[in-house]
Formats: C-alpha cells, structure tokens, sequence
C-alpha cells in the first residue's frame, strides 16, 4: 500500500531535502514553498523520520480539497476514514493556519475539523463521545488560497531534537538547519571541515590546529 507522505522544512531548503527523499528510494509527488510530497510503503513513515536530516516534521496525508465554507470543510474532512487510523482511545488534537482563504478564523476551522473528525469516527466506532486518552495522533491543516491540506503528524517531538544537544549555547542552530547547510556545502567524509574560532582553528575532530 503507497503512503503519501509530506516533509516540512525551512524555506529555502527544499531541493536538500528533495534529494535526500530521493535517496531513499522514494518517489516525490510534488515540491512546494516548505514541504515535499512523496509516496512511500508504511516502513517508509519510519524511515523517513529516522533519515531525513534537514526536513522538520513528517506528516501522513490525509486529504487535499477546496472549500470556501465551513459546511464544505466539515463534509470534506467527515470524508475521511480517520478511524482506519485513530484507535478509539487516540488523542486528535488540530493545529494549523490559514493564509488568504475565506475561512481565515484558524480557532474556527479547527473547531470544525475536530468535529468532523469525531462524526466520522463515531461512524467507526459507534460511540457519540472519545476520552482521547491514548497516543496522540495530532492533526494539522494548512489552507492557502482555500484549498486545505490536512494530515496526521508522523514525528511528534521536532526532528531537529534528535540527539538532542545537553547544553545550551548562545545562538544555537537547529540541528536540521545545520545539516542542510552542511550538504550545501558539498562537504563529504574525505574532506576537513574546519571552523574558525580566533585565535584556534578546530578542526571537525575537535582538535585544535
């Protein structure tokens, strides 16, 4: 079974993590402004958040649709077989944001998906009321110019937070962010990556030149 699969990353960024989607043999859909679209097996979920070094966060793509009203925005997402996926204890918070649509009011829309997203489970289910007190399966949507986005977040915590620093510096880099400019570099194992602290040269084993 294909997955289709989105990668965030920073604007900017989205040929790095382009080419690192490609490298794991999986086949892109579409690039936009921030993310990437492609299509995967359900190891590839994994995968994708294990490997991706510069994308950050990885959503499973639940369904794209215009709407330009708020009954046009429930029926769309009420479409969805969200309890081929949710399990009845599931957790289904909703983020997003809207950009130049006509439903602007983001709490509004949140509302709205919420409730279509519990109608279509209690269709699952047969329960009217979910205690969400399992995982959660955060729900995000995006509208540009009213055509919504709407999928599951695969990741949870940042993938920037993997391996995570133990100490604070005090302008530090997302970890993501420092990979793709790491790549952009052309840099590989064969070669010195240095950095210049004055008055020391520390080279990428850490010693001081």
């Amino acid at each position: 079974m294909k997955y289709e699969l989105i990668a965030t990353t920073a604007f900017g960024l989205e040929a790095v993590v382009r080419r690192e989607i490609e490298a794991l043999g999986y086949e892109i859909v579409k690039t936009e402004d921030g993310r990437i679209t492609f299509l995967s097996d359900k190891l590839g979920i994994a995968r994708a958040n294990i490997w991706l070094r510069s994308a950050d966060r990885v959503y499973l793509k639940m369904a794209e649709f215009k709407a330009t009203t708020f009954e046009e925005l429930f029926n769309e997402v009420k479409k969805v077989e969200w309890g081929k996926i949710i399990p009845i204890s599931g957790a289904f918070p909703v983020i997003g944001n809207s950009v130049k649509s006509k439903l602007h009011n983001t709490p509004s829309c949140q509302s709205i998906i919420k409730k279509a997203v519990a109608t279509s489970m209690s269709g699952s289910y047969g329960e009217h009321e979910f205690k969400e007190d399992g995982s959660e399966y955060k729900i995000r949507f995006s509208a540009l110019k009213d055509v919504f986005v709407i999928g599951i977040d695969t990741s949870g915590i940042g993938l920037h937070k993997r391996g995570y620093r133990v100490k604070e510096t005090s302008a530090p880099m997302k970890e993501t962010l420092a990979s793709a400019l790491v790549q952009l570099s052309f840099w590989n194992k064969d070669k010195t990556l240095i950095e210049n602290k004055t008055p020391y040269l520390i080279h990428f084993n850490g010693t001081a030149a």
